[in-house]
């Protein structure tokens, strides 16, 4: 009797309780449960980047046109990577090591760069519009065309590279 009683208090919470999200909500519907519409798993939408071009990028280093808007790139050796036209809006690049690496017409705008080492990384025409690069190497970066606006360069290491720091 008490296993009953167990079985069927354990029921009757699940018919009752707010499920969260991909649990399935049950209703007791007299002699049995059901699901309702409701209980249909969903898989919430990836709020920072989209897998498939994060691990491509980090397989083949290669990534041009890619949608790596807020991806979480900490860290990441990309070395020569090919990231032209990339969208990296507000992306992490911290301590990335990004020498070499091709941004051309990219957009990294918000992007943080702190502690990345950029040695020979071609920005030309890139949008960098209120990034990070606080700690940063910049040696002989290529920065043609790029759109600088509200940079933090705070203790950068920045050699070789067309950037004129300080203002009128």
């Amino acid at each position: 009797m008490k296993l009953y009683l167990s079985i069927a208090l354990a029921l009757f919470s699940l018919a009752w309780a707010t499920p969260t999200q991909g649990e399935t909500r049950l209703a007791d519907t007299g002699d049995r449960l059901t699901a309702s519409p409701s209980a249909i798993p969903t898989t919430p939408a990836d709020p920072v980047a989209p897998a498939a071009p994060v691990v491509q990028l980090q397989t083949t280093q290669a990534c041009a046109a890619c949608d790596l808007a807020g991806a979480d790139l900490r860290g990441a050796h990309l070395i020569g990577a090919d990231l032209r036209y990339a969208d990296l809006r507000g992306a992490n690049l911290a301590d990335a090591n990004l020498e070499g690496a091709d941004l051309s017409y990219a957009n990294l705008e918000g992007a943080i760069l702190d502690r990345a080492l950029l040695s020979n990384a071609i920005f030309q025409s890139a949008t960098l519009d209120d990034a990070s690069l606080v700690g940063a190497s910049m040696y002989h970066a290529d920065v043609t065309g790029a759109s600088l606006n509200n940079l933090d360069l705070r203790h950068a290491q920045v050699y070789g590279t067309g950037l004129a720091i300080g203002g009128n």
